[in-house]
């Protein structure tokens, strides 16, 4: 992005690098030099593996720079202190497609969500392994919809054609609402850091088919579900948000799914609005999550 940023909508700036002395004194006297004003900031230095993350909000009151602007004077400092950054305007929208089976109560909240102004992203796509009529009670809101059926011998062509359309559509962010395709490890390596994925499991315990059946022979008291980044690793990818409910020996299988739905609906929608307002940042096979 070239065009000048709204000094009311701002800049998300985040950053990790080897932790020493002097980062926040330089990156701050940076951007008051770039005429920035910072309105919010957090920071974490990773004792254990002796990293430092910082992530910024702040506005450009003087100067009229342009988001290209900040990231020729930003890339100055990244190079002093080895950092890896991400900036984007505040009045961004990534470009999401999301991907679903036959269960829609995620793909019907992110879209409420959508569609009232709380998650503020444009909904380029919805991919399905499951025709559009299964999903005849839900408004795609003129969405384009692609049913793409998949079975073990077209998997591999199904996958190219889902990597075509974000290409396409120059996808930001792919989510996994209740996706129940597992990703070759190719097309995982191809979405690395930008696809999200909620694991109808309080990961790591019971992972793969049927968690909430595993659960109820375990006799477990709470459930839970796991929003992630997809990783080669099978539902091991970096943790970006979970919550749990209590559950009784009085519970079916049955009132776990039900349950479930709602926990697994406010989960992804968090860790999407998370990934999508910069507050994550990959450390390892952990994420940094700078919560509001």
């Amino acid at each position: 992005m070239t065009t000048p940023c709204p000094d009311t909508k701002g800049y998300f700036l985040t950053l990790s690098c080897p932790n020493r002395p002097g980062i926040v004194a330089a990156i701050s006297q940076t951007l008051f030099d770039a005429g920035a004003n910072i309105t919010e900031a957090q920071q974490f230095d990773d004792t254990g593996s002796g990293s430092f993350f910082m992530r910024i909000m702040f506005d450009v009151v003087k100067g009229g720079r342009t988001e290209a602007d900040l990231r020729g004077i930003v890339d100055g400092v990244a190079r002093e202190f080895g950092m890896d950054y991400r900036l984007h305007c505040q009045s961004y929208r990534p470009k999401v497609m999301i991907l679903v089976s036959k269960f829609d109560h995620c793909l019907v909240d992110l879209l409420y969500r959508w569609r009232i102004g709380e998650l503020p992203i444009d909904p380029v796509g919805i991919i399905a392994n499951h025709p559009e009529d299964t999903y005849r009670d839900v408004d795609f809101y003129g969405i384009p919809f692609h049913y793409l059926p998949v079975t073990k011998d077209t998997k591999a062509q199904q996958e190219a054609r889902i990597l075509e359309l974000v290409g396409e559509s120059h996808t930001d962010l792919v989510v996994l609402a209740r996706y129940m395709q597992i990703l070759s490890n190719e097309m995982a390596a191809a979405l690395s850091g930008r696809c999200i994925n909620i694991h109808h499991s309080f990961l790591p315990g019971f992972k793969g088919a049927r968690p909430y059946h595993q659960a109820w022979n375990r006799g477990v008291k709470l459930i839970g579900a796991t929003a992630h980044y997809v990783t080669r690793d099978l539902d091991e990818g970096p943790i970006i948000e979970q919550d749990v409910e209590r559950i009784s020996h009085a519970d079916s299988p049955e009132d776990l799914i039900r349950k479930g739905r709602d926990i697994e609906r406010r989960v992804l929608s968090r860790a999407v609005r998370y990934h999508i307002e910069m507050r994550t940042i990959l450390n390892g096979n952990k994420t940094i999550v700078f919560t509001s």
